[in-house]
């Protein structure tokens, strides 16, 4: 019996590099974020999600022609299949939206008009109705179980505008439109976490690109990936004002409990997604008259820097601290923060799959057994 070296061991495959990619790059050390050669602070300023979908798939920026044909692509494929309705109609209205976005999405492959066809060009149609879909989807399921009709998809509306439109019937401002852009940009792609290597995993075995993004949000339903942010909103409910920040996180360092949304498995100094957060919770909150969960962030990210610094330590606020009070304060429901990550994540999630299809290798890792070995079988009678 032959077992892996224990030079090849690395639990969680941490450090581990699995494949080359041409989509993301991370310097965890230097907080820097790049997409396909473009640093994430360029993106968040100058970019809107669309033209980064575009960039993630096809690692360059799209000249203003294929711009105006790929966004209108987006728009022509936002409206979901009647049969995915009726299915979301069906569900029960506690159902937990990540458990409805996973079975809903999944069932648009038997709607899929090119999914019995596996060719680049093929996989490239699908990956574009699974980006405008997924939006339609999320809304959808949000909207139903809380006894309303789905709304139409508005072709007017860039992606993220179209989004909020859908969830709340309410066109939103500027600042909420940017702010939302922004958040699907910062959350497109982070290199092979949890839920894109699981996408990749299943597309090595040449599964379809339906159920490669479906395995991808399984991943994405566990505490452990999705739902920091989500942990974060409920944390400032806990602590209720600004005036118990201090006290709060000083019983919490007592007690040797987590601060949620501070620190980060990869980053060891600010995660750049967080510095434009932080930048639209503020701005949101001043358009919509109070900065009241801005203002404890902000205050309990300063608390918890300035322990950490004087234990030498450089813990900063991650990307989910401030995209939690920034969906809050869109109106957008606590347990939906997982699914707009999906919005989001989408186009990273199909950008790894068009690239491992490209270039495949079944992915198959070895475990380090630490069982018995050499073991006398008994008769059952004996036992």
């Amino acid at each position: 019996m032959t077992t892996p070296t224990s030079s090849a061991k690395s639990e969680g495959l941490r450090d581990v590099v699995a494949s080359p990619s041409n989509i993301c790059y991370i310097d965890g050390d230097k907080g820097i974020l790049v997409y396909a050669g473009y640093n994430i602070h360029d993106l968040a300023v100058n970019s809107t999600f669309e033209e980064t979908v575009f960039l993630l798939w096809n690692t360059r920026l799209p000249k203003r022609d294929e711009l105006e044909k790929f966004d209108a692509d987006l728009r022509a494929n936002r409206e979901l299949p009647n049969g995915v309705l009726d299915l979301i109609r069906t569900f029960p209205k506690n159902i937990v939206p990540m458990d409805a976005l996973r079975t809903g999405f999944s069932a648009l492959s038997a709607y899929d008009p090119d999914r019995h066809d596996s060719s680049v060009e093929a996989n490239h149609r699908k990956a574009l109705r699974m980006t405008a879909q997924c939006a339609t989807l999320v809304a959808a399921i949000d909207r139903v179980r809380n006894g309303n009709e789905p709304l139409a998809p508005r072709a007017d509306l860039n992606h993220s505008a179209n989004f909020l439109y859908m969830l709340t019937g309410k066109i939103p401002s500027e600042v909420e439109t940017r702010a939302f852009d922004i958040a699907l940009i910062l959350h497109a792609d982070h290199e092979f976490n949890a839920s894109t290597f699981a996408a990749r995993v299943t597309a090595g075995t040449l599964a379809d690109l339906y159920a490669a993004i479906t395995s991808a949000i399984g991943a994405l339903s566990g505490p452990l990936h999705g739902g920091a942010n989500e942990a974060v909103m409920r944390m400032l409910f806990e602590v209720g004002s600004i005036e118990n920040v201090d006290s709060y996180v000083a019983e919490k360092f007592a007690k040797g409990d987590k601060i949620m949304g501070i620190g980060h498995a990869v980053y060891r100094t600010e995660d750049p997604r967080a510095t434009h957060l932080r930048r639209m919770s503020e701005e949101v909150g001043k358009v919509l008259g109070s900065t009241r969960w801005f203002d404890m962030s902000k205050r309990i990210e300063e608390i918890v820097v300035e322990e950490m610094n004087k234990r030498n330590k450089a813990i900063r606020a991650n990307v989910d601290f401030y995209s939690a009070s920034t969906y809050y304060m869109m109106g957008i429901a606590i347990d939906l923060f997982t699914p707009i990550f999906a919005v989001s994540r989408i186009s990273g999630w199909t950008a790894h799959v068009l690239e491992q299809y490209h270039n495949n290798k079944l992915i198959r890792p070895r475990s380090e057994y630490v069982g018995p070995v050499d073991q006398t079988w008994v008769p059952v009678e004996k036992r």
